[in-house]
């Protein structure tokens, strides 16, 4: 199986290999890395200090603060390099990849209406809760949801979601994700959930740069055609929201590819944000006026009646302008017996639709983040994504802890 990423410009749609490191009865469907789609100029954990904006000098370069000039001479980055256009050309081989190398300097209006279009071009005292029957179990494939078009405005459909924009190596990138909830900041989140290969490359990479959220984008679901003329309050009304800090599992670090569905049952992530022209007072929860629970004791499978996945799905037949979502009755998904079995849905999504957010009833009864999407076959039938369990809720509490005091 393969983890689904956000597709690249140059590989959209392109089926990864097949992984003999997965059970036989995952290993039947061959899994597409979703990665994120590149084009054009687009593209944790604890430890270190928030980024800082920059801005552009009268010779319409960068301009990068002395903070952060020091922050970067530390993950040995020539600030004047950077400032020159090193974000953007950047060597594969000097990934900063450790959970502390975590840095995303704010470019002001990098991420512009053509930017931001093109870069979908690309072909990314608890309840008792028994799921001991789950180990090691793969319930038969689902049969394909075709995914339906979020009715617009998205803002009022599913305002916890939008698409993520960042940029690799060879190029722009996109994904999907979801604004939760911060247990430091009741009703003021400025926390993102996404998978964690949307952030960082895993065992043979690192962080992705110029990572920025932007939430109901394309709010009113306008075609390709239009979108080249629309304006970027038409495309990021609520504004673009920049990841100041990103943490993901160690376990995806270490482990994560984008074959075999090597590391997707710990494929996830968290972004602390911050808006890209300057704190309004405003909090994202504030501004999109939501933010989901993140439930990380779901019931067990059968318990579940149904799980709705939300994205932006950018592969053919997609185009990744519009958000999409997928309703099904989950299954159980083991790719290596010892790690953690993985939800499963029927879902006819496809790249860039990684890392949107899985809503289903919590123990409460109420709507919350249970999961995120993380692969998926070639043939875009299905979903699958990771189990939340202590080490996603570790790393939210990481998050939501480093700026309790901000």
């Amino acid at each position: 199986m393969r983890l689904i990423r956000p597709t690249r410009a140059a590989r959209r749609g392109t089926a990864l290999r097949r992984s003999s490191s997965v059970l036989a009865a995952a290993a039947a469907a061959t899994v597409l890395a979703l990665t994120a789609t590149a084009c054009g100029p687009e593209e944790d954990n604890a430890g270190g200090e928030p980024s800082a904006s920059t801005g552009q000098s009268s010779d319409g370069k960068i301009t990068i603060p002395d903070d952060l000039k020091d922050r970067l001479k530390e993950h040995g980055i020539d600030p004047d390099k950077w400032r020159n256009g090193e974000w953007k050309n950047w060597d594969k081989d000097k990934w900063l990849r450790e959970a502390k190398d975590f840095v995303n300097p704010i470019i002001q209006d990098l991420w512009d209406p053509d930017r931001m279009r093109d870069a979908d071009k690309a072909p990314q005292k608890p309840v008792e809760n028994d799921i001991s029957g789950d180990k090691g179990v793969t319930d038969p494939t689902p049969v394909p949801v075709r995914a339906a078009g979020v009715e617009t405005p998205y803002h009022t459909s599913a305002a916890e979601s939008g698409k993520l924009l960042f940029d690799g190596p060879k190029g722009s990138m996109v994904c999907s994700a979801t604004v939760v909830k911060d247990p430091a900041h009741p009703g003021k989140s400025n926390m993102v959930w996404t998978a964690g290969h949307c952030v960082h490359a895993g065992s043979k990479g690192g962080w992705y740069r110029n990572i920025a959220f932007v939430p109901s984008y394309n709010n009113d679901g306008l075609s390709l055609a239009e979108l080249k003329k629309a304006t970027k309050q038409q495309i990021a009304p609520y504004g673009v929201w920049w990841g100041v800090w990103a943490q993901t599992s160690e376990q995806w670090i270490s482990q994560g590819a984008s074959t075999g569905g090597l590391g997707a049952p710990y494929d996830f992530a968290v972004l602390q944000v911050a808006p890209e022209k300057g704190s309004t007072g405003k909090s994202l929860e504030e501004t999109v006026g939501s933010a989901l629970p993140v439930e990380f004791n779901a019931p067990a499978v059968p318990k579940i009646e149904n799980m709705t996945a939300t994205g932006y799905p950018a592969a053919p037949p997609y185009d990744g302008q519009k958000a999409f979502q997928c309703a099904d009755k989950p299954g159980r998904l083991s790719l290596v017996e010892q790690d953690p079995t993985m939800y499963r849905i029927g879902c006819t999504m496809t790249g860039g639709s990684s890392g949107g957010g899985w809503v289903a009833a919590g123990q409460d009864g109420k709507p919350a983040l249970v999961s995120n999407t993380s692969i998926g076959p070639v043939t875009a039938g299905w979903l699958a994504g990771p189990r939340l369990g202590k080490e996603a809720e570790g790393i939210y509490e990481a998050v939501s802890k480093k700026y309790a005091g901000q």
